[in-house]
C-alpha cells in the first residue's frame, strides 16, 4: 500500500439513541430496546425532562425509532433515571403501543 492510499474502515452503524438503555421489551413478535433521552427546556433549566425512545432490535432499513413526549420531569438527573427504571415491562409496552401508528 502506498502512502497515498488509506485503508478502508468499515462503517460503524450509528447508535439508534444517545440515551441510556433502560430495558428490552417484547411486543407484537419483536424485541424493542428502551432508552431514556433528555429534552432540555430552556424555560425550566432546573428540571430534567426525560422521554422514552423505543428502537426495534430488528429494525428494517429506514425504520425510525419511536419516542414519547417528555413524560419524566424530575429535579435531578439521578431522580429522572430512577423514575424511568421504575417502569415495569407492561407499562413500557403500553407506552410503546401509544407511540406506534395505528
Amino acid at each position: 500500500m502506498s502512502s497515498s492510499e488509506t485503508p478502508e474502515t468499515p462503517e460503524t452503524p450509528s447508535r439508534p439513541s444517545e440515551g441510556q438503555h433502560m430495558a428490552t421489551v417484547g411486543y407484537d413478535g419483536r424485541f424493542w430496546d428502551v432508552y431514556l433521552e433528555f429534552d432540555d427546556d430552556p424555560r425550566r433549566p432546573e428540571t430534567f425532562r426525560g422521554l422514552l425512545c423505543f428502537v426495534p432490535a430488528d429494525a428494517n432499513e429506514g425504520e425510525e425509532p419511536v419516542r414519547t413526549t417528555a413524560i419524566i420531569i424530575e429535579p435531578s438527573y439521578e431522580e429522572a433515571v430512577a423514575r424511568a427504571r421504575a417502569f415495569e415491562d407492561h407499562q413500557l409496552v403500553g407506552l410503546l403501543r401509544s407511540c406506534l401508528p395505528i
